[in-house]
């Protein structure tokens, strides 16, 4: 897996790490040790929509010990069957709209 992120987007104070490539145990292990030391104030978006394939124990590496980040924490590019492990361990992503649902483009950003 490699990692492309730490950026600040949109003015906020947020960060977003893109991955890509395969998620594995160890992929999971960097990005957890990536979030903790960012601290447990930091709003941090984890981008998955590059990701093209996916260990399922690696939900339960990452998400060991991550309780104090999980308001602060945003998943994004997930569906299916990620999405679901990553539920059944306490993290959500947001819920894409339905096909050919209109959305606002102020709503869109938040």
């Amino acid at each position: 897996m490699t990692a492309s992120g730490g950026q600040y987007e949109d003015g906020t104070n947020t960060v977003t790490l893109r991955l890509e490539g395969t998620f594995d145990g160890k992929a999971a292990e960097l990005l957890r040790s990536s979030l903790q030391a960012l601290g447990p104030n930091q709003d941090v978006v984890v981008d998955f929509s590059r990701v093209r394939s996916f260990v399922d124990l690696a939900v339960a590496v990452l998400t060991r010990d991550l309780s104090h980040a999980r308001g602060k924490l945003h998943l994004r590019g997930l569906a299916g069957h990620p999405e679901r492990m990553f539920r059944y361990f306490g993290l959500t992503a947001p819920m894409p709209p339905p096909a050919g649902f209109y959305v606002a483009e102020e709503l869109r950003a938040a």
